[in-house]
């Protein structure tokens, strides 16, 4: 099956899911994780419907960028951003899904400022507590929101997270679903705050329609597009 019918496929699953759970398809983003896809690749992708790009690597980012590989789609990050990377990242794209620290959005607030613009950021929530992933743990986040909310460089968009791999259709939901009553909850509370938390970053392709029922606005898929993932020799054009 082809990159077309594979987008397809997968927005047609993610629209089924949300309509079984009394949601409109149109409030869910499908993003085209695109780690280590090639330009032609990236560029086939949009050509077919992507409207939006994830990128996990500064390295394959700021290549991307270069040689125009995401024009006609928006550009996210979504993987882990180190602090001394921060400045090839904030102003290049649209929305920074990965934000898992104090010090990191600090930094990135502050190279914002130097830019004279505001990035739109999510705060990485890490729900399971994991050793191995970064991020916010769930009762650090309402200090993450206001903190973030403090910063005149950034704008706190939303939440994101990347639960533990599931090893069963539904083992996730309960990730997915906490997430959504933390940003409720956040939200309740930060009302005399100017946020806009609109966006809950969540599903990936093993996922992806759990994460809808459970009020997903942005879906990061990849290999359920793009196959198996080719060897990183093959990144770039």
């Amino acid at each position: 099956m082809g990159l077309r019918e594979n987008i397809a496929r997968v927005r047609n699953q993610l629209d089924e899911a949300a309509r079984a759970a009394g949601r409109d398809p149109g409030e869910i983003t499908l993003l085209a994780a695109t780690k280590t896809q090639s330009g032609e690749t990236i560029r086939a992708a949009v050509r077919a419907g992507i409207t939006v790009c994830g990128e996990n690597r500064v390295q394959e980012l700021t290549a991307h960028l270069a040689e125009g590989a995401y024009e006609g789609a928006a550009v996210h990050f979504i993987g882990h951003l180190q602090t001394n990377k921060v400045k090839d990242v904030v102003g290049r794209v649209a929305l920074i899904h990965s934000i898992s620290s104090d010090k990191l959005l600090r930094a990135v607030a502050a190279q914002a400022d130097r830019l004279g613009l505001v990035q739109d950021i999510l705060l990485e929530i890490n729900l399971a507590g994991e050793e191995s992933k970064s991020g916010f743990s769930p009762g650090q986040a309402l200090d993450a929101a206001r903190l973030a909310a403090s910063l005149g460089g950034v704008r706190l968009r939303g939440l994101m997270c990347i639960p533990p791999r599931a090893v069963l259709p539904g083992d996730n939901l309960p990730y997915f679903q906490k997430l959504r009553r933390l940003a409720v909850d956040i939200t309740r509370e930060m009302l005399d705050n100017s946020i806009d938390m609109d966006v809950l970053s969540m599903g990936m392709s093993g996922d992806f329609a759990d994460a809808a029922a459970a009020g997903s606005t942005c879906v990061r898929v990849g290999s359920a597009l793009f196959g198996p993932r080719p060897p990183m020799s093959s990144t770039h054009d």
